[in-house]
């Protein structure tokens, strides 16, 4: 039996084709058109709809390069099912280097949105009608806010469906239980019976390349797991994610200049001294101190801070010692990958 073309916009995309489609959103206060990019990859043979999204926060530029990567894998030729890539969700955002909508609102705090709202409204509703419906898994690739760094994680509900097997397959080096946030992508796909993954990493408007390694191979892994893809070889090498039921953020006690004593990826211990505050004239110090064990997902990049700030990401974890030699065997892997080689260009 042929398979049918997928539909999408007014549009048809034939079995064993790509195209990009662009869904109009409106136009700008100047009358220029502004529209959603999707890129349609629809194999010859059935399989899952998958859609991986970047930038729904505009400044959030490393998934649209992890997206840019993925559309010129070579193993896309043989894709079974549909695989929808959509680089920039906020073009409006992304075009004036901001988190949020020209309104000021949080597009990740909108959904599922409605037809006569709001801007972040109407743009998540047309992202839910002609995206998320229309798929049974999603990838929404993200990254710290500005002047934050996030080691590459993925965020999930451990006991939600199938989504900790899917965060598994995605093999991040971390993945850590995630509360679901109202208006947030991921509960709205939710409750449309969709699982989505959230892939935290690296730093707004920042390129990292392992984070960016780690979203193409972790897509990939996605991909494979769920039959879109036939693994390269039944020898390749996954390592498994360090699993983490919770995490909490160190907290500037004084304000002044900050010294970080361990970077992301590091172990801590219970009651270690991990950074340092000293007055501009350095004449006073005082040492921010872990409150338990664990791992560091994420760390401000800003030296200058104030009383209360956001410091240090820390996740809890069973064996840090472990988990610490486990995301060295992440990076060592990645290093040794042949998909990241000279002789691939992407």
């Amino acid at each position: 039996m042929a398979r049918n073309g997928f539909k999408i916009a007014d549009n048809e995309i034939a079995p064993g084709t790509r195209r990009t489609i662009d869904i109009p959103l409106g136009v700008f206060s100047n009358h220029a058109p502004m529209n959603l990019p999707v890129h349609v990859i629809h194999g010859f043979r059935a399989g899952p709809v998958l859609f991986v999204s970047a930038a729904v926060h505009g400044d959030e530029v490393l998934g649209v390069e992890i997206i840019r990567r993925l559309m010129k894998t070579p193993a896309l030729r043989r894709l079974r099912g549909t695989l929808l890539l959509v680089p920039v969700v906020n073009s409006y955002g992304f075009i004036s280097q901001t988190r949020y909508l020209p309104d000021r609102r949080d597009l990740n705090r909108s959904f599922p949105g409605g037809p006569s709202g709001s801007l972040a409204a109407r743009l998540a509703h047309t992202f839910m009608t002609e995206i998320v419906y229309k798929s049974q898994v999603g990838v929404d690739l993200h990254t710290g806010s500005l002047h934050r760094v996030n080691l590459p994680q993925v965020r999930t509900d451990f006991d939600k469906g199938a989504s900790l097997q899917l965060a598994r397959a995605f093999a991040a080096p971390v993945v850590l239980n995630s509360n679901l946030r109202d208006g947030s992508l991921r509960e709205a796909a939710q409750a449309a019976g969709v699982d989505v993954l959230i892939f935290e990493a690296g730093e707004a408007l920042r390129f990292d390349e392992f984070a960016i390694r780690v979203g193409v191979k972790g897509v990939i892994h996605l991909m494979q797991h769920l039959d879109m893809l036939t693994r390269r070889s039944r020898k390749q090498r996954v390592t498994e994610s360090v699993l983490s039921r919770s995490s909490h953020w160190l907290r500037s006690p004084v304000g002044g200049i900050f010294r970080v004593l361990k970077n992301i990826g590091e172990r801590i211990e219970k009651n270690e001294k991990i950074g340092i505050i000293a007055d501009p004239l350095g004449e006073t110090e005082e040492f921010v101190i872990s409150r338990s064990a664990g791992i560091i997902i994420g760390r401000t990049n800003l030296p200058v801070v104030n009383q209360g700030d956001a410091l240090i990401h820390v996740a809890k974890v069973f064996d840090p010692e472990s988990a610490e030699d486990r995301l060295e065997e992440h990076e060592q892997e990645l290093a040794e990958d042949p998909l990241f080689d000279s002789s691939n260009h992407f």
